[in-house]
C-alpha cells in the first residue's frame, strides 16, 4: 500500500506534510512526523505561535528547544482531496535536534477506520496472532 501523505495548515497556510504513519486505533488517535515547508526551528516557530495566541504549552524546554502545546484549535489536518482529519484535538510536540510530530486525538469511528484501515488491521493482527 502507499502511504497516504496529508498536508499541514496552521491558520489555513500550508507548513508542512506527515504521513500519519502511526496510531492507537482504540483511543483514535493517530500521528506522525511533520516535514517541514520552509520551517528552520519548528521550536521557534511553535513557540512564537503559542504564546501569540495564547495556546496552551504543556512542556517547554528552551535549553533543549523541546516543546509540546496543547491543543491548537487552528492546525489542520487535510488528506490530498482537502478533507480534515478531524478529531477532539490536535497539538504539536517535538524538538529541533529530532523530529516533529503531529497528534490528533478522538478521531471519531467509522471515519477513522475508512480513513486509516490499515492501522486498525495492524491493531487487530496484534491480539489475533496471540491466540
Amino acid at each position: 500500500m502507499t502511504q497516504k501523505i496529508y498536508n499541514i495548515l496552521l491558520d489555513d497556510n500550508k507548513i508542512g506534510t506527515t504521513g500519519l504513519e502511526y496510531a492507537d486505533p482504540a483511543m483514535g488517535v493517530v500521528f506522525g512526523q511533520i516535514h517541514f515547508d520552509d520551517i528552520s526551528s519548528g521550536y521557534d516557530f511553535f513557540k512564537t505561535y503559542c504564546v501569540a495566541n495564547s495556546i496552551e504549552v504543556t512542556s517547554d524546554y528552551p535549553d533543549d528547544r523541546l516543546i509540546a502545546t496543547g491543543d491548537i484549535v487552528n492546525l489542520k489536518v487535510v488528506d490530498q482531496n482537502g478533507i480534515e482529519i478531524k478529531g477532539q484535538g490536535t497539538n504539536i510536540d517535538g524538538m529541533d535536534t529530532d523530529v516533529f510530530q503531529v497528534t490528533i486525538l478522538g478521531v471519531p469511528y467509522p471515519f477513522f477506520e475508512e480513513e486509516f484501515p490499515h492501522h486498525v488491521k495492524a491493531y487487530g493482527d496484534k491480539f489475533n496472532n496471540n491466540q
